[in-house]
């Protein structure tokens, strides 16, 4: 029996690991479950599923329960201490943005294998994870679905072996647009994406290929390759998940029709895989065409700019990844525009000091800072917009 923490139980991650933990009940069990505020699913959660520990992160939220019994926490410290409980075996981490980052170093300080689906942990603390797999032992299993590809692609491989590594992104609702017809999007059509359902954040990265940004970002660090063994291409039917060119010329890929729960069971059960009826078997005819493109930068100027920071390295994809999730937060809000998001990221980095991005305290430092100067230069924005109106 395999015993899980599921943080961020209530977003399409954690839901979707509970869909997977219902259908093996012989193998996993759920001894916590954490939300930040989504209280009533959370509730329900805790009705399926019996977890000994639950935490609501938001205070306010956890102060307006109504009598909870025992088991109940609130607050980040509870949230923290549920990341590195002794009885638990796996700690799923889903929750979204900067905010995930010292839930997983806790979960790897305790020794825990992290099913990591916040990608920002390893964006913006990428050297900060690796230091605590190194030193405490823990476990580092990916749940992206392109980073689990990868991880099966190179099963069995040297390091000295593999050429490259191509990640393949959907290309979003977006793909093909010319950059004046992206100036009228809005939050709807972001969030309409072609062939995954994904909470309202990744869904703006996605359009914006800023997730794939990240993702690069983070084939850089879990895997060692060097930025310019790692392509990018769109493939619009999200079947193929990521290939792993080698160096006599093969080329290994994983196939499967797009859903996050294949990659999430993989994370769980890893290295063994468990059948599960729920999953479509592969019909190579029914997914066929199989079609790739090449990247529109010009369009799609946030993934150069993440790919860029990530060169730089230090504390430079910290400020990325902050910059950018306070610009998808303003434009769900209406405040700014699709494009204006890239030229909010490119101004805090071109304003934003060197660091070496090598302990914790140093990392939040630079994520706040990155955040106050996009906000600043979103409420600049704002009032420019407002003047000419």
């Amino acid at each position: 029996m395999i015993r899980i923490a599921v943080l961020g139980s209530t977003g399409s991650i954690g839901i979707s690991t509970l869909a997977v933990v219902d259908r093996h009940p012989g193998r996993f069990e759920v001894v916590a479950l954490a939300a930040n505020r989504s209280v009533e699913l959370l509730e329900e959660q805790v009705r399926r599923h019996h977890p000994s520990h639950v935490v609501v992160a938001d205070e306010d939220a956890f102060g307006a329960l109504d009598e909870p019994d025992g088991r109940w926490a609130g607050g980040r410290d509870a949230l923290l201490e549920v990341a590195a409980l002794s009885e638990v075996d796996v700690v799923v981490n889903a929750l979204v943005g900067f905010a995930g980052l010292e839930p997983s170093l806790r979960a790897l300080d305790a020794g825990k294998r992290l099913a990591l689906a916040n990608k920002e942990s390893l964006v913006a603390g990428g050297p900060l994870l690796v230091d605590s797999l190194q030193r405490a032992g823990g476990e580092l299993i990916p749940i992206d679905s392109e980073h689990s590809a990868i991880l099966q692609c190179l099963e069995g491989c040297r390091p000295e072996e593999v050429r490259r590594i191509v990640l393949t992104a959907s290309g979003g609702p977006f793909r093909g647009w010319s950059p004046d017809r992206l100036l009228h999007v809005t939050a709807s059509d972001a969030l309409s994406h072609p062939t995954w359902d994904m909470g309202a954040k990744i869904s703006v990265d996605s359009a914006t290929l800023a997730n794939k940004a990240l993702e690069v970002i983070e084939a850089h660090v879990l895997y060692g390759t060097p930025y310019d063994r790692i392509d990018v291409v769109v493939h619009p039917q999200s079947i193929v998940h990521s290939f792993v060119e080698m160096i006599d010329g093969s080329v290994l890929a994983q196939l499967g029709f797009p859903t996050m729960e294949l990659p999430i069971l993989y994370a769980l059960s890893y290295p063994e895989r468990l059948t599960d009826p729920e999953l479509q078997t592969f019909d190579p005819v029914r997914s066929s065409p199989l079609t790739f493109e090449e990247v529109d930068h010009h369009a799609f100027p946030l993934l150069s700019m993440g790919i860029g920071a990530g060169r730089v390295g230090g504390i430079a994809p910290t400020i990325f990844n902050a910059a950018n999730e306070v610009g998808v937060e303003a434009f769900l809000r209406g405040e700014i525009s699709f494009p204006e998001m890239a030229r909010v990221v490119e101004e805090v980095l071109a304003g934003s000091e060197s660091g070496s991005g090598q302990s914790l305290d140093e990392v939040t430092e630079a994520d706040r800072s990155a955040r106050r100067r996009a906000r600043y230069l979103i409420s600049r924005r704002k009032t420019t917009v407002g003047s000419n109106g």
